[in-house]
């Protein structure tokens, strides 16, 4: 790994406006310094962009193929190298930080499938007198500059889904990666760049929110496509104008258990779901409702679980949880969870701090109005909750603001299907934890959670435009 990292305007590294370090959450030690970008580099990129666009639009389908292709095979090729990168400016511990690299060139294999799959269909259009004889040939065409602005939890794989789709399409694409994690964004776009992809369809500008105001309001930019907070998105919508926006915001993902279910494997999923990146996935399991006669059994053994979790070095192929990604993220959990138990809630595990790193805790009776219960926790930290009657879990699940993903453990298609019907959200997985994505299905959220959909072919049809070709036969 270099010391520095400069910015990549039109497949060019360039010494940005400053540098800055960045930090490894787990002992406060620099990765490296990484430039960053001001107003002015913003718009360069972008109307760098909106040349390159002149080139993307025009590549043939086989074309595209080939360079999304290339880009997953060199990623797999390099896999330790981005591996390691995540674990040191993340603290995502290195076998999940192998996994999102794998995903990610999944992400890349799915796209370059897509870039030779983008049809359209042919109308007959005499469906009255008055239409004549006439056909219609509806296709779809690229937008232009997308903006991908995206979070340190997946610094790979979140970035490939909205950059794969973008190019697969014909797009350019400017990138604004998170501050806290910019050196593996710009390791992809070196390996775009090596992989084929024309220089000025790619930028990587690392930049402060003041700076980045130009990726919503250039009128060269055609989409925004955002993955963060709640607050951060809805106000970008409002300011993005003309701009299609796709927004990914978070959740307050819930599971209920019922009592037909595998207890023991229930609880390892559960397990996993909830304390995987120390909890900073948007889709982490947090709220847990039990069924009265399972919940005894499933708390035992689950309280053991997650107190047994190796917490420690991201690098370290044992360690299960690492650090938070900044201590004030971890002040904050620590301040939720103090909140609930002086609230009334119940600590079963965990609940102390140490710098960045936060125990693995489990609660449960905390009142439903709690942070830790009502607003995204993000960080290792479950509520339990019993209960007796479905319907009275299902109207639980719904309560919540947000509606990302949903999990449930029951054989009863009677009650998959009325979960199904009645929980608002955007997936809901059976006999799984809300954690689970496979990265070819439709992904996104309902209510506070988003706008639109990613998984490859799903945001192609957002960051494409149908045209129709209306002909006499």
């Amino acid at each position: 790994m270099k010391n520095e990292y400069q910015l990549l305007i039109a497949g060019q590294w360039t010494v940005g406006a400053e540098s800055r370090p960045v930090i490894n959450p787990f002992d406060g030690s620099t990765v490296a310094r990484v430039h960053r970008a001001d107003r002015a580099q913003v718009v360069q990129a972008i109307e760098a962009a909106a040349k390159g666009f002149k080139t993307t639009r025009n590549l043939r389908s086989w074309e595209r193929e080939t360079i999304l292709n290339q880009t997953a095979q060199i990623i797999r090729t390099r896999s330790e190298e981005l591996a390691r990168t995540i674990a040191l400016e993340a603290g995502k511990p290195i076998k999940e930080a192998r996994s999102e690299v794998e995903r990610a060139a999944t992400t890349f294999s799915l796209a370059a499938g897509e870039a030779v799959r983008l049809g359209g269909e042919i109308l007959p259009l005499d469906i009255n007198k008055m239409a004549g004889n006439r056909w219609g040939l509806v296709a779809r065409f690229p937008l232009g500059v997308i903006s991908a602005i995206s979070p340190f939890n997946f610094p790979l794989n979140l970035v490939a889904h909205k950059v794969a789709p973008a190019l697969a399409a014909g797009n350019s694409v400017v990138l604004k990666p998170s501050s806290s994690t910019p050196i593996t964004a710009l390791l992809l776009g070196e390996i775009l760049l090596e992989a084929g992809l024309p220089p000025q369809a790619i930028s990587v500008v690392p930049c402060s929110p003041q700076h980045a105001e130009p990726l919503l309001t250039h009128p060269a930019v055609k989409m925004v496509t955002f993955t963060g907070s709640p607050a951060v998105g809805w106000d970008m919508k409002s300011r993005c104008g003309k701009a299609r926006i796709c927004l990914e915001l978070g959740g307050n993902a819930a599971a209920i258990v019922e009592p037909d279910t595998d207890i023991d494997y229930a609880v390892n999923r559960c397990m996993v779901g909830g304390y995987a990146f120390a909890g900073q996935i948007c889709i982490s399991l947090q709220r847990l409702y039990l069924h009265e006669a399972i919940a005894d059994r499933f708390t035992e053994q689950y309280v053991e679980k997650v107190k047994a979790l190796v917490v420690g070095n991201p690098l370290d192929e044992a360690t299960q949880v690492g650090p938070m990604i900044d201590e004030a993220a971890a002040i904050k959990t620590e301040a939720w969870v103090k909140q609930a138990v002086e609230a009334g809630g119940k600590l079963l595990c965990g609940g102390g701090r140490r710098s960045n790193f936060f125990e693995p805790t489990v609660l449960s009776e905390v009142p439903e109005d709690q942070p830790v219960s009502c607003q995204e926790v993000f960080a290792p930290v479950t509520v339990l909750y019993r209960y007796r009657d479905f319907d009275e879990a299902i109207a639980a699940v719904e309560r919540s603001e947000y509606g990302l993903q949903a999990g449930l453990f029951t054989h009863d298609i009677r009650k998959i299907m009325a979960a199904f019907q009645r929980i608002e959200v955007g997936g809901l997985i059976v006999n799984d934890v809300p954690t689970f994505r496979a990265d070819n299905y439709p992904y996104g959220g309902e209510k506070a959670s988003g706008l639109g959909r990613e998984g490859v072919r799903y945001a192609i049809e957002k960051m494409t435009q149908l045209r129709t070709l209306v002909m006499f036969r």
